[in-house]
C-alpha cells in the first residue's frame, strides 16, 4: 500500500510542485486548500503531468481552521503523514495585517495538529522558512543559529517551530521535521505548472518574470550599496523541484526510528546577488530586464545563504540545478503562461 499523505495547501507554488514528485514517486496525496492565494487549474495540471498517477490525488476545498470540516476527513480518511504548507507568506502584508497573519497561519496550524493527534497521526513536515534566522551575523546559516524573526510573517513560523519542539517533548510519539527554506525560483520543466504570486509579487523572480512578459515596466532593486560583489543583495535561490524532493526525503527519514523533532536547511548553500539573477534570466530568456535602482528596503539583510551540509548528510538529499537551470525553467512557464494560471482580466 503507498503512503497516504495530507498536503495542506498543495494548490500553492511549492505545495503543487511537491505533490507532483509524491505521486510520481508512488504516494498518495489529499490536498486542502480554502484557495486564498492558489489555484485549483495547478491542481487539476498536476493530476495531467502525474499521468497514470493522476488518479492517487484528491483534492478539497477547505480552511484549516474549519475544525468540522477537518475532522470529517481524518475520520474518513487514514493519513500516514501530514505535509504542512498553508499559510499566508507576504512580509508587507503581514506587517500592515498581522492580526490576520496571526489567525490563519497560527489558528491554522494548531486545529491542525489538534485533529491529528485526536486521530493518531503523528507525522508531520512542516514547511518553515529561512526568515527565522533574522538576520544572520555571519553565513553560511547552519540550522544552530539562534533564531529571530523580524516581521510577522516570520514570527508565525518561528512560533509554529516552537509549537512543534513543545509538543514532541510532551508526546515522544511524534516524529516531526521542520524545513527551513532559503529562497525558491523556477518550475515544473514542462513549464506547465508555476509560481503565480496574487497582485504585485514580493520575491524577486515572479517580478522578473512579469517584467519579461510585459506585464510590468521595470524591476526595482533595492539597495546597490550593500558590501557584496556588485552592491546587490546576496541571497541562496533553490529550484523548486530540489525543494520538493527535499520533502520527499523529509518523509522518508520520518520513517526511521529515534526522528524526535529535527530542523533542516534547504538550500544551495550558495549565494548570488540580485543581478547575478537578473542576468541569468535575461540569457535564458533573450528578454532585457530594464532596472529601476531604489534605496535599501527596512529589514533587508546583505548576505544570506545556507548550510546544507546537515540535509545532505542526514537527509541524503542535495540540491542539483544551478541559477541557469533555475532562469531557463522559469522563463518556460513564464513565456507559456504569461498571467499564470489566470488571464489578462483576472490578473492586476
Amino acid at each position: 500500500m503507498p503512503h497516504n499523505i495530507l498536503v495542506t495547501g498543495g494548490c500553492g507554488y511549492i505545495g503543487s510542485h511537491t505533490v507532483l514528485q509524491l505521486l510520481l514517486g508512488g504516494f498518495r496525496a489529499t490536498v486542502v486548500d480554502n484557495l486564498d492565494n492558489s489555484s485549483e487549474i495547478a491542481i487539476q495540471r498536476v493530476k495531467e503531468l502525474a499521468g497514470e498517477h493522476g488518479p492517487n490525488l484528491d483534492f478539497h476545498k477547505m480552511d484549516l481552521r474549519d475544525r468540522a470540516a477537518l475532522e470529517e476527513l481524518f475520520a474518513s480518511t487514514k493519513f500516514d503523514a501530514v505535509i504542512h504548507f498553508a499559510g499566508l507568506k507576504a512580509v508587507g502584508e503581514s506587517v500592515q495585517k498581522p492580526l490576520l497573519y496571526y489567525d490563519n497561519n497560527l489558528n491554522g496550524t494548531i486545529t491542525l495538529l489538534e485533529v491529528m493527534a485526536s486521530h493518531g497521526c503523528k507525522k508531520l513536515v512542516f514547511s518553515s522558512s529561512a526568515t527565522v534566522y533574522g538576520w544572520p551575523k555571519e553565513v553560511p546559516c547552519t540550522e544552530e543559529f539562534p533564531l529571530c524573526a523580524t516581521n510577522p510573517y516570520g514570527r508565525t513560523k518561528l512560533f509554529i517551530e516552537d509549537i512543534c519542539r513543545d509538543i514532541y517533548r510532551s508526546d515522544s510519539e511524534w516524529k516531526i521535521i521542520l524545513l527551513r527554506y532559503f529562497n525558491p525560483v523556477g518550475a515544473h520543466p514542462s513549464g506547465y505548472i508555476g509560481e503565480d504570486p496574487r497582485g504585485i509579487p514580493n520575491n524577486l523572480m515572479p517580478y522578473v518574470q512579469q517584467v519579461a512578459v510585459g506585464r510590468r515596466p521595470t524591476l526595482t532593486v533595492f539597495g546597490n550599496d550593500y558590501a557584496t560583489v556588485d552592491g546587490t543583495g546576496v541571497r541562496d535561490y533553490i529550484h523548486v523541484i530540489d525543494l520538493s524532493d527535499g520533502h520527499i526525503a523529509a518523509l522518508n527519514k520520518l520513517d526511521e526510528s529515534g526522528i524526535g523533532c529535527e530542523v533542516y536547511n534547504l538550500g544551495t548553500g550558495k549565494g548570488t546577488s540580485v543581478l547575478e539573477m537578473v542576468t541569468a534570466f535575461e540569457k535564458a530568456s533573450g528578454k532585457e530586464i530594464p532596472l529601476v535602482m531604489a534605496a535599501r528596503r527596512p529589514g533587508d539583510a546583505e548576505i544570506v545563504y545556507a548550510s546544507t551540509e546537515k540535509a545532505e548528510r542526514e537527509l541524503n538529499w542535495k540540491a542539483k540545478y544551478g541559477i541557469e537551470e533555475m532562469c531557463r525553467d522559469q522563463w518556460n512557464w513564464a513565456s507559456q503562461n504569461p498571467y499564470g494560471y489566470g488571464s489578462p482580466e483576472t490578473s492586476d
